[in-house]
């Protein structure tokens, strides 16, 4: 049971992480366009599609598109280090989330650049350059990996299945799927 429990607990991990880097990044696009007197007329945050923010009146597009991946980074880093100041049980769980919200938002905004994918087409018509959309990457990237690191082995971790109690795998199973279930119901597709 043990070895199932760590399927469950790290299969959930990763689609409970995917799900909160969606809702941080969107989060980052909608204070942007509050902050920027913008008006938002729709968040899509279904758990089976990619995540948007549409806005009716957008004033500073640059700035807004910006926040997602900005704050999407930022936030994460805030949490994990709340979390470690007040030295919390839940540390290394919020310091893998960092790592993957480091990762994701960067991988998609550097890859995303040449094709102008997503928010990086709007990026690339408000004039931001190339190089500054790699550069995020080049700097989110690798410190994700960089508090991936720190965890420890995921070898280490994977040879000794006592590590994940069969209690914590299905409290985060259950977890992610009531956040799934909230998704389903109250996303307009």
């Amino acid at each position: 049971m043990s070895r199932i429990s760590q399927l469950v607990f790290i299969i959930s991990l990763l689609c409970g992480c995917w799900l909160a880097m969606m809702g941080v990044h969107e989060l980052g696009h909608v204070l942007g366009g509050v902050f920027t007197g913008g008006s938002i007329s729709r968040v899509v945050l279904h758990p089976f599609s990619i995540s948007r923010t549409d806005l009716s009146v957008n004033p500073a597009p640059a700035l807004v598109v910006w926040a997602g991946p900005v704050l999407g980074v930022l936030l994460p880093l805030l949490f994990w280090l709340t979390g470690h100041l007040l030295q919390t049980s839940v540390v290394s769980l919020l310091q893998f989330f960092a790592g993957f919200c480091l990762i994701a938002n960067g991988a998609y905004i550097a890859g995303g650049a040449m094709e102008g994918i997503g928010d990086c087409g709007v990026m690339l018509q408000t004039g931001t350059p190339l190089w500054v959309m790699w550069g995020f990457g080049l700097l989110t990237v690798p410190a994700g990996f960089l508090l991936w690191h720190r965890l420890g082995s995921f070898q280490d971790w994977w040879r000794d299945p006592k590590r994940v109690s069969e209690q914590s795998a299905w409290f985060m199973f259950l977890a992610v799927a009531t956040l799934v279930v909230l998704l389903v119901c109250f996303s307009a597709r």
